[in-house]
């Protein structure tokens, strides 16, 4: 039954996943052609700072939930309670945050004054994406996938259709393009909040629901500040990664236009092209984490290994197949979908690395779902020294944005390798 249940849950997810990916490629395509390479710059410059707020908000509750809920040893509605709570109340000293530092975080850091509004933008995004990305988690923990995957797809519908009718309204300034770009993501995370509630099951809530509980409180905070740790590291690596790049580069005579298209190329065509088949790892990762976390409290490893096995080697051979497809047909790609061939070059270098990519999602989510939040921590640590040194060693040698491609390839063979040998320690095989 339980085999059955997780192989039905990862084909509603991987199926839910191609629309997703099919969905958010047209939304790509036509965001691209509409605001062109300037556009596609400007907005890789500010995702970083997006990613490393919403990790900041987030504060690793929708993690914490999916596990503990999975678990079922825990009051389910009053961890929801906590973290609607907690989430809120972090959204809320967030925004009031940006208020005060969005002028020093366009001018100073990213060294783009357009990018004040958009940083502003941001702030008023981050609770929609709280309360949803809670109650997604817990879907995931109790195994039904329908709502997430419906909700997914109208998230992504939805941003096609506001692109598509009102983008051409705000394309009179890049400021205003990239601002309406992020506010976007009120209506579709919106439209999430509202299909979940739509599916949630008509609980009797009571006061010892509400009521503060020291143990709820500590099984949450145990996995999230450790989960919160872990993102917050990666996304402040994201964060400084443009920083860095544009001072080195200014620094050896690069002209800011440079930098600004080819870290544009990078991120918003080569690694976009590079990661369409991530639903796959996605899917299969999101199916694995209560179906480990299970089994895991009662000590059945093998089991584990077995599953996690399987996840690895299908990730595996979706890593090859893709890298062999993008190495021999990137242009074509890129010509069908961007309407350009600029970073086909990226693509091959980059393509065979990404195949421990693919295998790194089952691994990091293994070890999340088997309370293993300090070894994500760990990982995370370590992947931060070694890409912002990495950085600005390989930025330094003046090769333009290779040094960034070099930082990237050691990064991705560290946290794969390494996670791999920490799960087998974990499991005592």
């Amino acid at each position: 039954m339980k085999k059955s249940k997780f192989i039905k849950s990862t084909i509603i997810l991987i199926v839910g996943g191609f629309l997703t990916k099919l969905l958010g490629m047209l939304v790509k395509i036509v965001l691209t052609r509409q605001i062109g390479l300037e556009g596609v710059g400007l907005y890789s410059l500010i995702m970083p700072t997006y990613l490393l707020l919403i990790s900041i908000s987030g504060l690793g509750l929708p993690t914490a939930l999916n596990v503990l809920i999975a678990s079922r040893k825990y009051n389910t509605k009053n961890l929801m309670a906590y973290s609607l709570f907690i989430g809120l109340t972090l959204d809320i000293l967030i925004l009031i945050f940006l208020f005060c530092t969005a002028n020093i975080l366009s001018n100073n850091l990213l060294n783009e004054p357009r990018l004040y509004y958009p940083i502003l933008c941001i702030g008023f995004t981050l609770p929609f994406i709280s309360i949803s990305n809670i109650f997604r988690s817990y879907y995931f923990s109790n195994e039904r996938m329908y709502p997430h995957v419906i909700s997914n797809v109208l998230e992504d519908l939805i941003k096609l259709i506001c692109i598509i009718l009102f983008i051409g309204f705000f394309l009179s300034s890049m400021e205003s393009t990239i601002s309406f770009i992020i506010l976007i993501n009120i209506l579709s995370e919106l439209s999430s909040i509202i299909i979940f509630l739509i599916y949630f099951p008509k609980f009797k809530i009571t006061f010892n629901d509400l009521k503060p509980n020291k143990k709820h409180l500590k099984a949450i905070f145990k996995i999230a500040i450790p989960t919160t740790i872990s993102r917050l590291i990666g996304s402040i690596t994201y964060f400084l990664e443009p920083i860095i790049i544009t001072f080195v580069l200014l620094k050896l005579g690069y002209s800011n236009q440079f930098i600004l298209e080819e870290y544009g190329i990078i991120n918003g065509y080569a690694i976009a092209i590079i990661t369409l088949p991530s639903f796959f790892t996605n899917a299969i990762s999101q199916a694995l984490i209560p179906i480990i976390s299970q089994n895991y409290h009662k000590k059945r490893y093998r089991y584990i290994k077995s599953k996690l096995s399987q996840a690895i080697i299908i990730s595996l051979l979706i890593g090859i197949s893709s890298t062999v497809i993008f190495t021999c047909f990137g242009d074509i790609i890129l010509k069908y979908l961007y309407n350009t061939n600029q970073g086909y070059t990226y693509i091959k270098i980059l393509a065979p690395i990404f195949i421990l990519h693919y295998i790194q999602h089952p691994i990091l989510s293994a070890l999340q779902a088997m309370d293993q939040s300090k070894i994500n921590l760990k990982i995370s640590l370590i992947n931060m020294l070694i890409r912002t040194v990495g950085l600005f060693i390989f930025t330094s040698l003046n090769i333009g944005m290779y040094g960034l491609v070099i930082a990237l390839t050691i990064n991705i063979m560290f946290a794969t390798i390494y996670g791999y040998y920490k799960v087998e320690q974990t499991l005592h095989i």
